[in-house]
Order: C-alpha cells, then structure tokens, then sequence
C-alpha cells in the first residue's frame, strides 16, 4: 500500500511541485565592475554580495568591463565570490584583463559578448613594468587554484600570467594567454558567447524573474565624493587653515570644531575604502603632537615645528594612496602625483591665506562678531594687579622650567612668570620688564 502511495507521489505530485518551483519569479541581482580594481571596487563588491546574501535574491550577474588593477584588493573579491553560496556570472562586456580575469574565474560561469577577451594577467607596476617574481609566483598560485576551485584548466590559468609557461596546442612560450571569446568557449574560459543579461537568463531557463540593479547607498555616494582630490584639497585647508586662526584666536571654538569636522571628513571615506591604514592616521597625528610641543613647550628650536610638518604632510599625501608600509610598487604614477598635488596645493593656498588673507579675515564684520575686538586696559579697571610695579627691573632667578610660562623667585618670594616666547631654564638669573597683572613678565639677564 505504502509503495503505491509513494509511486503516485513520485509520478504526478513531485512533477507539479516542481513546476511550481520552475515558475516562481527569480529575483537576480546585477552588479557591474567597469573600473580599474582597487580600494572602491574592492568595497563596492563587498557591499553588492551583502546586498545578494539577502533572501530574496537567487542569482547575482556581475557585469565586467576593466583593465585590471591592484592585485590585493581582487584576491580579495575573488574569496568572497569563492565563499557565497549563491550562483554567480560573469558577462565580461568587452575586457577582463589581468585582475579582471582572476575575478571571472572565480565566479560559476562566464558568459563572454562578441569582441570580448579575457586573460593577460601579468603582474605590472604603477608605471607599467613588470613587477619582481615574487608577485608574479603569487598571482600564479591564487590563478591555479582559483582555477581548480572551479574546474577549469590551472596550467592555462597560470600561463595567463606567466610567459615562461607554454600549454600544449593553446600558447607557445614567450606570449602570455589572452582568449577570445570563441577561445575561451574551447578551452574551458566561457560557458557560451552571449550579448546581453536576458540571454544569460534565457540560456539558464529562467522565464519569470526581476532584474535589480544594484546601487549603492546615498552614504556611499557620499563617501566616494569626499574621495575626490579636489574635494581633499579643500578639507586639508580647512584643516590647517582652523588649526591657525585657533592659536591666533584662542576660546573661540568654531576654527577648531571646522578643522576637527574636516578631518572626520577626510579620514573616515579612504579608511572605509581600505585606503587609509591605521598607521598613516597615527603618523598624522604624532606630526600634530610635534607641531604642539614646538609651540607651547620648545618654542624657539624649529626642529618639532619642521618634522611635525614633514611628517603630518607627508602622511596626508599616504592616507590617499593604496601602499603597503611605503611600498609604492602598485602605486599607479598618476595617483601618486594626483594625491601629492592635492596635499601640496592645500599647503600652498594655507600659505597665501596666511600671508594675504588673515588680516582681512580678522577685520571682517563676522569675525568682530565672535572675537574680542577692543584691549582689556587696565586704566579701564579690566585687569587687577596681583604684584606690586615695584617688581619691575628687578633681578631674580627661574625657579622652574619658563616655556614660556613657570615660576620665578625674587627676594626669596615665588611668583607666577613667563617670557615673550623665550625657554628659561631653571636657576637662570632673570629680569622683570612688565607687570602683566596676573604674572610677571621676565627675560634672562
């Protein structure tokens, strides 16, 4: 009885269940890749396979159209495509080249247009040359096995990137593997030769579905505007441009809360792209602290003035660039002169706002409104004498460290001093010049 019941099942049941399965919509969600490889698409394809891992997608269709790019960001790509558990396709629209290449491979099937090619994976600098062995032997390993995770050739992937390696029939030693669209389809590269995404999906059977154009998020796009080098350029005079008017205004507060936002803004974008390392931010911000201790601590000596400098620019033009700990071998020429023209511009226009600017500024009518215009005299019972006039000229010692403010002692008494900016050492023999009120004015004898 059990077995005629299971027999009906398998033979009219189990069939309808299936057509019904067949004809439910399929939600598929198309993501495209038609730049250079880096920090951006990098964070992009991890937003679109989050985006995918949701339940209401079955398929994801990466559309490909790129030249290649950093090596490290598509090894990253291609482990997540490797580790989603959903299908992925490629459709390479033209060009799948060196990184762009490793990525298809990854994915469950290519689909390559008429016209298309794929391959040509040789490591290259920023400048073009070829890069050392070592990357070379890299990009060859994560090639093969890349491959063999999806059970396509490893020698032809591995020849795609080195030109010492000759394959049987499909390349001769010497000329890297770069396929056709027809070469690709014979040997393993491509499941067939297909010109748009609803031929994909016509060649998969699939009648009911809903394409979904995947965009990023009105946060995102406003990250990738802050990534501009124009728009950097403007946040780093900001930057600088509150740290000053702060020192020259101190208590104010709006130059400095503009600078600190301008910072947020133009940290938080290249680090969240992957761009900006921790120890870049840190090494901008040692620069600041050096900067500080050539103001108010060692006034006068220059060097933590000109290193805080150096160091702070210098790790503003890093936080642009994709390096590794000053390894600039994937650097492209064009980025690197992009970022330090942006970075030195900034200082440059910080110079001339100084040197043209900052009288003007200061007269204006909205800066009279926030800042002390008229002098606290003393004639107008603004400032209290704490020490008596006849202090002054008289001759005392440092009793602490004067940088530029510390302690004094005149007549065996402890007074509260400074200088006009310049370092006293302790037990130096000082002179009073001026009675500020609440402090003594002093300077070494």
């Amino acid at each position: 009885m059990y077995s005629n019941i299971l027999k009906v099942f398998v033979l009219f049941v189990l069939p309808i269940f299936n057509i019904l399965a067949d004809n439910e919509e399929k939600n598929i969600l198309l993501g495209k890749i038609d730049n250079n490889i880096d920090p951006r698409t990098n964070r992009y394809s991890k937003l679109l396979l989050e985006e995918a891992s949701k339940d209401e997608y079955d398929i994801v269709i990466i559309e490909m159209d790129t030249y290649g790019g950093a090596v490290n960001d598509a090894d990253d790509i291609r482990t997540r495509i490797l580790d989603f558990e959903k299908p992925i396709y490629v459709w390479i629209n033209k060009d799948a080249a060196s990184a762009g290449a490793l990525i298809s491979i990854a994915c469950d099937s290519i689909y390559m247009s008429s016209g298309a090619s794929i391959g040509a994976a040789t490591v290259v600098t920023g400048d073009g040359t070829q890069a050392p062995d070592k990357y070379q032997s890299y990009m060859r390993s994560i090639m093969r096995s890349t491959a063999e995770a999806k059970g396509r050739n490893p020698k032809i992937a591995e020849a795609m990137v080195d030109e010492d390696i000759s394959v049987d029939s499909v390349s001769m030693e010497g000329k890297v593997i770069t396929f056709s669209t027809k070469e690709a389809m014979k040997y393993g590269f491509c499941d067939a030769e297909l010109n748009s995404i609803e031929e994909i999906l016509d060649r998969q059977k699939l009648e009911n579905y809903e394409i979904i154009k995947f965009e990023i998020g009105s946060a995102e796009s406003i990250i990738s505007f802050f990534l501009n080098p124009i728009v950097s350029s403007i946040l780093i005079l900001l930057i600088l441009g509150g740290l000053y008017f702060e020192l020259q205004t101190p208590g104010v507060g709006f130059p400095i809360m503009a600078s600190i936002t301008a910072l947020i803004l133009y940290l938080v974008p290249y680090y969240l792209n992957g761009v900006a390392e921790n120890w870049e931010i840190i090494l901008f911000f040692i620069g600041i602290v050096l900067i500080i201790i050539e103001v108010f601590i060692l006034p006068g000596f220059g060097v933590f003035g000109v290193m805080g400098l150096f160091t702070s620019i210098g790790s503003l033009i890093l936080i642009m660039l994709n390096n590794d700990l000053f390894d600039f071998t994937f650097v492209l020429s064009k980025d690197l002169v992009n970022s330090s023209l942006s970075v030195l511009i900034s200082v440059f226009s910080f110079l001339l706002l100084i040197i043209f600017g900052g009288v003007k500024i200061t007269d204006s009518t909205a800066f009279k409104k926030i800042a002390l215009e008229q002098t606290q005299e003393r004639s107008k019972g603004f400032i209290s004498q704490k020490y008596s006039d006849d202090l002054v000229g008289m001759k005392g010692k440092s009793f602490s460290v004067l940088r530029p403010s510390g302690k004094v002692t005149i007549k065996d008494k402890i007074y509260d001093a400074s200088t006009s900016g310049e370092f006293i050492e302790k037990n130096k023999i000082i002179t009073v010049i001026s009675n500020e009120g609440s402090s003594l004015k002093v300077k070494k004898a």
